[in-house]
């Protein structure tokens, strides 16, 4: 009888024939730094061949589907060999991308939760389980396991993104360094997210009187890299937050509709916290308030408490990172606590699956008259700045002529002009070659 080429190892096991121990074995490479198991190789080394392929096939699919948590199905593969004129039945197990990992019917408890020590499976401690289980309470990277469901990926907003803020990314690394594609080297949903193209939405809807009876106005600005959608929203609800300016007394007192860094910190949280998984954040606009909803509810792990502390648990790690290298956001934690000292907590309505935030206008602005009323905008950036400057110089410039002028690349220059013109703040008139600028709002 021919013996197998290696011994049993702290990364290989011998199994003689499927038996139910199979389950803690597969934790127990999870749990540790991964491995093979081997069917068909008795213990010692014996090489003896498995019998009913399809039906053990089988068993260890419902095992690995079913009998462990979290679900390792991704990570877990097998493959047949031939030895000996006999058939070998080889479960690769990788290490797990999560803390630990458990038999479902014993739960996280010693029983439940085995490491490979050397060539057997031991029990954890009490203490083991917990040091582990409490880093198991944030996923931080579902989006880089979990495929793309968009098959034409292609990253050429988000290079012009990393370029602008003078990163400079080689081609053959990008993907990796971002982490856009899943351990099987598939891409995932943050490289969906982030695609020049998807088919994902974000939806800004704007309805009529206060409740939702009544729509008067729809818009999707998903479809494109979250980046880019993201600053298009942020665009549209600038345009929303009209002004107040007394000018009947002096100094001039201005008052905005609502407090728009606590809107903005709303809407990113609800970006790069949101459960892409289940569905997409929605922002709706009504005559009293904006409603921020993203999905998910609370990361695991994080209380109410934390939460409000501005103690972050970011769901989407590498997407947190991502806003942050844009400079779009800090990890300071200070978000939640700047919405929470300007309009208290009961804005934040938390559920086990969703997060609302409902940010109240204010009843002066709204009910002014338009007498003493003019519309500002001061949330521009230096190139729009610089844009509307031209324009309203030359109302008649082209965007090639504006890209000489500014010395920015034609790309930035269409990008800026598109988002001025999605915040209302710009209006072309006439023909594309020989229409000019009309501008709307000025600082």
């Amino acid at each position: 009888m021919s013996k197998f080429n290696r011994n049993e190892s702290e990364t290989l096991e011998f199994k003689e024939t499927y038996t139910d121990t199979i389950c803690k074995e597969i934790v127990s490479f999870l749990n540790a730094n991964g491995g093979d198991i081997v069917l068909g190789v008795d213990n010692d080394g014996n090489i003896v061949g498995v019998k009913k392929i399809d039906e053990i096939s089988r068993k260890i699919s419902d095992v690995i589907t079913t009998q462990i948590e979290p679900n390792p199905q991704e990570l877990v593969s097998s493959e047949l060999r031939y030895a000996d004129g006999k058939t070998l039945l080889v479960i690769h197990v990788p290490k797990g991308t999560r803390p630990i990992y458990c038999q479902k019917k014993y739960g996280f408890s010693s029983a439940g939760c085995s490491i490979r020590i050397g060539t057997t499976c031991k029990e954890m401690s009490p203490e083991q389980i917990k040091a582990r289980y409490e880093q198991n309470f944030t996923d931080t990277d579902f989006m880089t396991r979990t495929p793309a469901r968009y098959g034409n990926i292609s990253f050429r907003t988000l290079k012009i993104y990393y370029a602008e803020k003078g990163y400079h990314l080689d081609d053959k690394s990008f993907e990796q360094n971002l982490g856009l594609k899943t351990p099987k080297g598939e891409y995932n949903l943050l490289a969906e997210l982030l695609s020049d193209k998807n088919t994902i939405p974000l939806i800004v809807v704007k309805f009529q009187g206060k409740d939702k009876s009544a729509i008067s106005e729809r818009n999707d600005y998903g479809s494109q890299s979250l980046l880019f959608a993201y600053e298009q929203v942020k665009n549209r609800l600038i345009s929303e937050n009209i002004c107040v300016s007394d000018t009947t007394s002096r100094p001039r007192t201005d008052k905005y509709l609502f407090d728009f860094d606590c809107v903005n910190e709303a809407l990113i949280n609800a970006l790069v916290h949101n459960d892409w998984n289940l569905s997409q954040p929605l922002v709706s606009i009504f005559e009293d308030r904006i409603e921020i909803l993203s999905h998910g509810g609370l990361p695991k792990g994080q209380t109410e408490e934390m939460f409000f502390q501005g103690i972050s648990r970011p769901r989407n790690d590498m997407l947190m990172r991502i806003f942050m290298q844009m400079e779009l956001t800090e990890h300071t934690g200070h978000g939640i606590p700047v919405i929470v000292s300007k309009y208290g907590r009961d804005v934040f309505h938390i559920g086990d699956t969703y997060i609302n935030v409902t940010i109240p206008f204010d009843m002066d602005v709204t009910m002014a008259n338009g007498q003493n009323v003019r519309i500002i905008n001061v949330r521009i950036n230096r190139t729009q700045r610089q844009i509307l400057q031209c324009l309203l110089d030359k109302p008649g410039m082209t965007s090639k002529v504006l890209a000489e002028k500014l010395e920015l690349s034609p790309r930035t220059i269409a990008r800026a002009l598109q988002q001025l013109q999605q915040a209302n703040i710009i209006q072309r008139t006439g023909s594309r070659k020989n229409g000019s600028w009309l501008v709307l709002k000025s600082e």
